[in-house]
């Protein structure tokens, strides 16, 4: 299977996921940041700008949930910022991306910020494209619109930015910033055809609702959101309201109201909800004898879902509960406010009492109330003024739009799943060709397996692999990561080495002078360097300290074990002669050349069979060279 890339990886959580909790999911969250620091004034200035320049493409544009709105905040410092909940439609939350890359275009002088309930979804669209060192850990405050095009602050530059060292970096550095073309295509092909494409997202339907639901859809068409999200989210408590449509069919005195035939507009989103769902229709809301009357069906649910969200709406408005108050009760809960009691105890309801009056003198009850008011008064100030279902008999309604999309969306599944499967291969070739590549520098063969498989080959990759791969300063890593290199001044390093062995030789040669009263080499050398002779004219200074170095280590080994354990150059030795002199002797005695090929063969060859086919240092460490041994068929025979 084949490995996604970082930002693909489900294992990896996202800060930003974490920062948003607090809204509700299928949400994406903007903000816009000027480059210089606004007064109210400006912002306030700045804001209405981009309402004006954004107005045309959203004006006959029906939302999901909500509409594109913008808002100052002056937390961390002065900027605009928006969220929008986009559900089932998707289409909102590109066409929101859309309506940021053109405000990035008309207004050059801010960067904005784009991520939704799941995170960077800009970059995980891109995933295939991005460079490996970027992951959902270190993406935050990384990636920013600006001048029509993807920004990604460079790890080199910012390894763990703040919001203002990138915004800094972006105003300093814009265009080492850029993400590369392949992202910026994924990212404008994904918004491509819009606004047209908004427009194609629309459908109207001709539906047969009471002369009151007409009438507010009239004058506030953009209240055919609330309606669907009403039916759709339906619950035991709010079916209470369709069961008796107080509000759209007996809120006028002198009896019901009648029934029209109008064209409403709606996503192809809403119309899939309504679709497909089966409502039995309340006994109080008049539906034709003639059953499939789909014009007649659609209405009801529609109507329905208008006097529930319209009677929720009211009731939580009046008691000031809505989503804020499920917030503040969450927040009480989770910091121990009541103290694990059992609800409907006398000191929880004490406990409860005391947060509901808190939270009804708080700024957030008086914003709640009023937000969940504001279509419930837009509602009643249309019904206020006189109507008749005679303003609807002389308009025409035009037939429904054909929806023969609802039962064709498996071409287009099947499209967007071929281009993502033609990411897929054209990333898994990209790997693939960088890995023989990896394979081709390191000297691999892969394709020794079974009995073709040579050992000297596998000498080779590893001579290949130490000289290419590491040195004395280190491992070197691939250039986009950011290793803490080691220093290490091997001159001064062997200095030292070959001062301490002198010191030590000196303490051999005294003790050699007390013992047997004789001299040495060593006495003229140490005598030179009394006088004050440059030690630098010592024939072979070099050589001499390391034919030392060699002898001291020989002789401190000649009396272990260690040289059974590798295996000699001559390790078929010969029969002594009898006449073999002492001086003789003591040669065999010392070390015999060690075959160091043969050597590590042999352990990487004891090492990978003790992992007994499992994963271990030995089957990584030649995985990384390109070099698969082949297996022990002939075990247990």
């Amino acid at each position: 299977m084949a490995t996604p890339p970082p930002f693909l990886n489900s294992n990896n959580p996202n800060p930003l996921t974490q920062a948003s909790s607090h809204l509700p999911e299928d949400t994406v969250i903007y903000s816009i940041y000027p480059d210089n620091p606004l007064s109210q004034d400006a912002l306030q200035s700045l804001h209405l700008q981009i309402l004006n320049a954004v107005s045309p493409f959203t004006t006959s544009y029906i939302w999901q949930h909500e509409p594109f709105t913008l808002s100052i905040a002056l937390h961390p410092f002065p900027h605009l910022k928006g969220h929008l909940r986009f559900g089932d439609n998707l289409n909102d939350e590109w066409f929101t991306v859309f309506l940021l890359f053109r405000v990035s275009v008309a207004f050059p002088s801010v960067s904005i910020q784009v991520h939704d309930s799941d995170g960077e979804f800009l970059l995980i669209e891109a995933a295939y494209h991005l460079p490996r060192w970027l992951n959902p850990e270190n993406s935050q405050n990384r990636a920013f619109i600006r001048r029509g095009k993807l920004h990604i602050i460079p790890q080199s530059a910012l390894p763990n930015p703040t919001l203002t060292e990138s915004l800094n970096f972006l105003i300093e550095n814009e265009q080492a910033a850029v993400a590369p073309d392949s992202v910026q295509y994924v990212i404008q092909n994904r918004i491509a055809g819009y606004p047209e494409k908004a427009k194609l997202n629309t459908h109207s339907v001709r539906v047969r609702v009471p002369v009151s639901v007409a009438r507010v859809f009239k004058h506030a068409p953009s209240l055919i959101s609330l309606a669907v999200e009403g039916f759709y989210d339906r619950d035991m408590d709010s079916m209470k309201h369709a069961a008796k449509m107080e509000r759209f069919l007996k809120g006028r005195k002198g009896g019901e109201e009648e029934m029209v035939t109008v064209t409403v507009k709606m996503s192809r989103a809403m119309y899939a909800q309504l679709m497909q769902q089966r409502f039995q229709s309340p006994k109080c809301y008049p539906m034709p004898a003639k059953k499939g009357d789909l014009e007649a069906e659609l209405g009801m649910k529609i109507a329905c879902g208008l006097e529930m969200m319209y009677q929720e709406k009211k009731k939580e408005g009046e008691e000031g509960k809505g989503s804020g108050w499920k917030k503040y009760k969450e927040s009480l809960e989770k910091s121990g406010y009541f103290k694990g009691l059992v609800p409907g105890s006398n000191e929880y309801t004490r406990l409860m009492e005391n947060a509901e009056e808190y939270y009804k003198n708080s700024s957030l009850f008086s914003k709640t109330r009023e937000m969940l008011n504001a279509p419930v008064r837009q509602i009643d100030e249309i019904l206020s003024l006189p109507y008749s279902a005679d303003e609807f008999k002389n308009e025409d309604a035009p037939p429904s739009d054909d929806d023969s999309w609802l039962y064709s969306g498996e071409d287009e599944l099947n499209s967007a799943l071929q281009d993502r499967q033609k990411e897929i291969e054209l990333y898994e070739l990209k790997r693939e060709k960088k890995k023989s590549k990896e394979q081709k520098d390191t000297g691999a063969s892969s394709s020794l397996k079974g009995e073709d498989f040579d050992l000297s080959e596998l000498v080779k990759t590893m001579q290949g692999f130490m000289h290419k791969m590491s040195s004395y300063e280190g491992a070197e890593v691939h250039n986009d990561r950011d290793p803490k290199e080691v220093e290490l001044d091997v001159e001064r390093f062997m200095k030292d080495v070959e001062s301490v062995m002198k010191y030590q030789g000196d303490e051999n040669v005294t003790r050699d002078m007390d013992d047997d009263g004789g001299s040495s080499d060593m006495d003229f050398a140490a005598d030179e360097s009394e006088d004050g002779s440059d030690m630098s004219d010592h024939e072979d200074g070099e050589d001499s300290f390391m034919h030392s170095y060699s002898d001291v280590m020989n002789n401190e080994l000649k009396s272990t074990t260690l040289k059974k354990s590798f295996v000699h150059a001559n390790e078929q030795t010969s029969v002594k002669n009898e006449g073999t002199s002492n001086a003789t002797e003591d040669m065999d005695e010392e070390f015999s050349p060690v075959d160091v090929d043969v050597n590590l063969v042999k352990n990487l060859l004891d090492s990978f069979a003790c992992q007994q086919g499992l994963p271990g240092p030995t089957s990584n460490l030649l995985g990384l060279m390109g070099v698969n041994l082949p297996k022990d068929d002939n075990k247990g025979k």
